[in-house]
């Protein structure tokens, strides 16, 4: 009988987890132009400056670039967190029901999901407000540039939060009340990167 030298043997290739390589699990996208989320978030400012709130952020939602660059990545953030901001707090979970409600609704609240973790993360990343959002000395936040008039916005004052959090986490509430908890699972189990 021959001995084996168990330190020699490649474990790495016994893991059933390691038999497909993450380029191919992970789905590839065609590119995304800036220039084509630049206009997207044109066009949701101008749905947003007419008080279709619910159809901006539908749009948004909708027009996800998975292919773009980093900066594209970020655009599109800082036009869904100005959206977000923009929407009064009584009117988040009857946006959010209706989107919830239309055929590709839970894929909409999952990408809704992934902006939020994103903007928390960059929240806690630069431990100032997320990109696009601003702290004024009266402790609320507002979004390039726009004035928030308290809770009723969504805003509340800050806590040393910077304010910008306490939107997100507002947010992040009602998806969880109308979605599930079953949307946080899927968004971290999610390859796709927003």
């Amino acid at each position: 009988m021959a001995q084996v030298n168990y330190r020699l043997i490649d474990v790495d290739a016994l893991d059933p987890e390691n038999a497909f390589p993450a380029e191919l699990l992970t789905p590839q996208f065609d590119p995304v132009a800036i220039g084509d989320i630049q206009a997207l978030a044109t066009q949701c400012r101008q749905l947003l400056q007419r008080g279709d709130q619910e159809a901006a952020l539908q749009s948004a939602l909708e027009n996800v670039p998975y292919g773009g660059d980093d900066q594209g990545k970020e655009l599109h953030l800082s036009t869904i967190l100005e959206i977000l901001s923009s929407i009064k707090q009584a009117e988040m979970t009857p946006i959010l029901t209706r989107i919830y409600s239309s055929p590709a609704g839970t894929e909409l609240l999952d990408v809704l999901m992934k902006y939020l973790y994103k903007g928390m993360a960059r929240h806690n990343a630069s431990n100032t407000a997320t990109p696009g959002v601003s702290v004024h000395a009266t402790g609320v936040s507002s979004v390039s540039g726009q004035g928030g008039g308290g809770r009723e916005y969504g805003v509340a004052p800050s806590r040393g939060d910077g304010g910008g959090m306490s939107v997100l986490l507002s947010w992040h509430e009602k998806v969880v009340d109308v979605a599930g908890t079953g949307s946080i699972v899927r968004v971290m189990t999610d390859r796709r990167t927003v």
